[in-house]
């Protein structure tokens, strides 16, 4: 039986759509590019006949540029691809027509399918979604059109909007959607200049479009074969996972798991859009899966996939499969963590790529739907390998030189039809790759990005380190590299050391390949991952991560002492950082320095302290871990730390106090500075008269009425401040009440398996805890079977005969797939596959989901920052 394969189920999606795709441009919105550049789907997609692959967010009239080749014919056919609802990616797809007045036909695949677009809170489509929207966007394609032709003939003149440059049309300016039809309208092409192709294209705009929207649900971002999470652009990973209640924490995370059930109506839309996406996952990769839930919000989820399977799967023979699923607030402890894991570093340090859609783009738009529940923004999860970073070094700037003149020469080459304004552009991207001032250019040229799909003699890199440890990790990307240097018949001279794999070690052998233009082609997928191994054994990067593991220890061991012990080790933490943040201050500098924390590194960590003392001191204080007296120092801390550094505060439980806070210290400041002058003066004074002031009682007075308002404005600042700190602790005292609030956490092993030794090695995670068990057929409190109709059928009819159906386990099963709703983090994935070769049992496929990729970071934003509830 052949092997479950994510990637490999992911492209035979691909090539099934292959008739529609064939001769077409396509257009991906953020969601799919994501999911394809992880795949390594877009040599597929050429290979497939697609005439070129387009940003849907960011259109161009350049997309049109297939146009220009004589061999070509005007684009008739248009797909899209998006992960989003089609209420949401609409206004684009509108935009992508518009772009396109001869298209004939337009074709639309959506990640989310029909029933999930019916079942969305405040969707705008009903049962027969797909139909319905067709029928839409002709409607609107149709009136924009009407509108845009009605403009052009009471106007007479478009040859204003010629000279708009790209910038004016981007999103930046994004305004009502008719304008930009008609700025799009206004630019010339090149096949506009021929008489009868200009015939032609007005003849296309009085044919009928014809529109067809179906299910693509393959969209996902694999780490490995079994390894994938969910695109951070699209509709799954963005939607709500918790209302705002007592028991939520932020919207991108599940509710505490209390034992209370949701109500219908207070179902939240992730909750939905996962169980829609795992059972067509599931039958893309023809599973048949018996349904596990360990939390509230995963009960949720498995009872809405119980019910889809009860109504689609009868009479289907499939391979039988386990689906372990996870609420994520079950752990919040293991996220925050800065593990042992080389993945780990690798996207917590390298630089992100910027979203598709943001918040400026939204703005000026009147056609953007307005949901009950609104949508997360995560952080994107192709990091920007900084190639450019290692090619612009001194010893090989002349390499680097000839590499952009190439990469210009293409640009050329590829523009040679374009008008004289765009000409300009190129020059001036000329001078910027030339000038020594502008490297951040050249960066953004040469940055790579992870593909799954690449391998080292059929080994695939992402594959291979996602359950290393940083030490192995970098010396298998150094064994790597030196085979591939033997391959290519080069040599570094550089001493190595065995066993080691140090910055000196790894940068010269990257050098020597990125040389050549066909050398770095040849090994870009090793280039790319040593790049980025090298940029987190930087010396700022791999000192921040060093001193959060030590502080993460020190409040580990603490936590097996006594509550003073660990208050004071969060509080000295709080005090250290005010101290950078003042001195960083008065050196003008915004980022701590080498081996510092700064004041939410300090933030994150009492997250972490407070989730220990509620599992390890649970009944110390009336509503947290702490006394009154030990969190009241806390408190104080905080408040002292923001009073003296308010430009490092800038945080969400700070919104609205910033500017008083800058211009309560600039006038702390500006005071200070006038005292020392007078004083000074007085000095000089005394000299001339030693009676100095006496007897004037009214400049004593006013310098009194003075003194009183800036105290009494002093007052009202640290009150105000201390009522946003409550609120800080309030939610600080949520999360240590996660062990008596979590009722699977209440008791069994889970629960009481604690390690203070301080090693975060021998510390494992929830996961880990519950596959050992799972897979030792362990009974496990609160793990929850989802029993199909005609299981339930035997169980409540038959079972009074003695014909009931026993309960399956998930170890009984040969094909796991665990999926944490929230998201996991590289560590998890290493500890998920420790467990599974603990269990002795090498025939378990394991395969491990989540709704995101988790950093410490990340963490922080869903906790205390602009992602949560705080």
């Amino acid at each position: 039986m052949a092997l479950v394969d994510v990637i490999k189920s992911c492209l035979d999606s691909i090539n099934q759509i292959s008739d529609h795709i064939e001769g077409a441009t396509l257009y991906l919105d953020g969601g799919c590019t994501e999911s394809f550049q992880f795949l390594g789907a877009f040599p597929l997609l050429l290979q497939l006949g697609v005439r070129a692959v387009c940003s849907l967010e960011n259109m161009s009239p350049l997309d049109s540029v297939v146009d220009w080749k004589p061999n070509f014919d005007p684009v008739r056919k248009i797909v899209v691809i998006t992960s989003r609802l089609l209420s949401d990616a609409h206004r684009y797809i509108l935009r992508c027509l518009s772009m396109h007045r001869g298209v004939r036909h337009c074709t639309i695949f959506t990640s989310i399918s029909e029933i999930a677009h019916s079942a969305y809170p405040d969707s705008p489509l009903g049962p027969d979604a797909f139909h319905e929207y067709e029928s839409l966007l002709v409607l609107d394609y149709e009136e924009l059109v009407k509108k845009c032709e009605t403009k052009s003939r009471q106007s007479g003149d478009t040859s204003l909007l010629e000279n708009l440059t790209l910038e004016d049309e981007g999103w930046s300016q994004l305004g009502p959607i008719e304008e930009s039809i008609s700025q799009i309208e206004a630019r010339p092409s090149p096949r506009d200049l021929d008489q009868d192709n200009s015939v032609g294209c007005m003849e296309d705009v009085g044919q009928k479009l014809v529109v067809s929207v179906h299910h693509f649900p393959m969209i996902l971002c694999p780490f490995s074969p079994r390894v994938f999470i969910l695109p951070s652009e699209g509709a799954v990973a963005e939607a709500y996972l918790s209302t705002e209640h007592e028991d939520s924490l932020s919207p991108g995370l599940p509710p505490l798991s209390t034992g209370l059930p949701p109500d219908g109506d207070d179902i939240p839309p992730g909750a939905t859009l996962t169980a829609h996406f795992l059972y067509h996952l599931a039958t893309k990769m023809d599973l048949k899966m018996e349904i596990f839930s360990f939390g509230n919000l995963s009960k949720t989820v498995g009872k809405i996939l119980t019910d889809m399977s009860s109504l689609y799967d009868v009479g289907r023979r499939k391979r039988s499969a386990g689906l372990l699923l996870i609420d994520r607030t079950l752990d919040l402890h293991t996220p925050c963590c800065h593990g042992d894991s080389l993945v780990d570093r690798i996207f917590s340090s390298l630089p992100r790529r910027e979203r598709t859609t943001s918040s400026t783009h939204i703005k000026g738009s009147q056609t953007q739907p307005k949901h009950r529940y609104g949508n997360l923004h995560r952080r994107p999860l192709d990091v920007q390998i900084p190639l450019g970073k290692i090619l612009c070094e001194e010893d090989s700037s002349r390499d680097n030189i000839r590499l952009l003149e190439s990469i210009e020469a293409f640009l050329c080459g590829w523009n040679s039809g374009s008008s004289d304004a765009q000409i300009v552009d190129l020059v001036n991207l000329s001078a910027k790759l030339h000038s020594e001032k502008s490297p951040q250019s050249e960066i953004e040229l040469l940055s790579g990005s992870f593909v799954a799909m690449e391998n080292f003699h059929g080994t695939p890199y992402l594959e291979t380190i996602l359950d290393r440890r940083m030490k192995d990790g970098t010396i298998l990307v150094k064994k790597w590299l030196q085979e591939t240097l033997r391959r290519e018949k080069m040599t570094v001279n550089v001493k190595m050391r065995p066993g080691f794999a140090t910055k000196s070690d790894l940068q010269p052998m990257i050098k020597a390949l990125t040389k050549s233009q066909s050398c770095l082609l040849r090994n870009k997928g090793i280039i790319q991952l040593a790049a980025a191994t090298l940029f987190t054994l930087d010396e700022f990067h791999s000192s921040r991560w060093d001193v959060f593991t030590s502080a993460e220890k020190i409040l580990s061991v603490s936590a097996g002492d006594t509550s003073q012990s660990l208050a004071a080790q969060i509080g000295d933490l709080i005090n250290k950082s005010a101290l950078v943040g003042s001195h960083e201050q008065k050196n003008g500098k915004m980022e701590p320095s080498e081996g510092l924390l700064s004041f939410q590194d300090a933030l994150l960590l009492t997250i972490m302290g407070y989730i220990l003392a509620g599992e390890n001191f649970p009944t110390s204080g009336s509503g947290g871990p702490f006394s009154w007296q030990e969190e009241h120092m806390l408190k104080e801390a905080i408040v002292d730390a923001v009073l003296e550094n308010p430009a490092i505060a800038k945080l969400k439980f700070l919104d609205g106090l910033t500017e008083e806070l800058e211009a309560n210290i600039n006038k702390i400041k500006s005071e200070e500075a006038k005292e020392d002058s007078l004083d000074q003066l007085k000095l000089d004074e005394f000299d001339d008269d030693q009676w100095g002031n006496w007897g004037d009682e009214d400049a004593d007075d006013n310098n009194n009425n003075t003194n009183k308002e800036h105290v009494y404005g002093d007052m009202q600042l640290k009150l105000e401040l201390r009522d946003r700190v409550d609120n800080l602790f309030k939610v600080l005292h949520k999360l240590s009440s996660l062990k008596r609030r979590n009722i699977p956490l209440r008791e069994g092993a889970l629960a009481v398996d604690n390690d203070f030794s301080g090693d975060p090695s021998t510390s494992k995670g929830l996961l880990y805890k519950l596959l050992t068990r799972v897979l030792g057929k362990y009974e496990v409190p609160g793990l929850d079977y989802h029993s199909s109709t005609v299981g339930r059928l035997f169980k409540s009819g038959f079972g009074r005969f003695g014909l009931g159906q026993a309960k399956p386990s998930l170890a009984d099963q040969n094909v796991i797939l665990v999926f944490v709703v929230g998201g996991i983090n590289g560590l998890e994935v290493r500890e998920a596959q420790e467990a599974l070769s603990e269990s002795g049992r090498p025939d378990i496929e394991l395969i491990i989901g989540g709704t995101t990729l988790l950093t410490p970071d990340d963490m922080f934003d869903l906790l205390l920052g602009n992602s949560s509830y705080i």
